[in-house]
């Protein structure tokens, strides 16, 4: 199954860096990507093998990283800030866990994050 044509939305995703000399990470800039955002709870497990409940669950037709973030909208609704480091951004969240499931014939992959 094509999953690509079910991607209508719109989101901002920053791939996390290297550490920034202050016990944080450092981000790449923000780019858009194709999405399908859906704000709803799912168990999930984290990756100290803890059972959590997510905030959302998203949809999308590339590979993203744990500590990553995603803003649900377009880079022209962040505030300027965020540009950059999306950590000053009211509504970007961390990536909480990452799937991806092949297709039955192994031509297309499912990705979800959890956030």
């Amino acid at each position: 199954m094509d999953f690509s044509r079910l991607l209508n939305q719109t989101a901002v995703y920053w791939a996390p860096g290297a550490s920034d000399g202050e016990g944080g990470l450092s981000f790449t800039a923000g780019v858009e990507i194709d999405c399908r955002w859906e704000d709803k709870q799912i168990k999930y497990l984290d990756i100290q093998g803890e059972t959590q409940v997510s905030q959302s669950v998203i949809w999308t037709d590339q590979d993203v990283s744990l500590k990553g973030y995603l803003f649900f909208g377009d880079l022209d609704d962040l505030n300027s800030a965020a540009e950059a480091d999306p950590t000053e951004e009211d509504d970007a969240y961390e990536i909480k866990s990452f799937n991806k499931i092949p297709s039955v014939d192994g031509a297309q992959f499912e990705r979800t994050a959890i956030l």
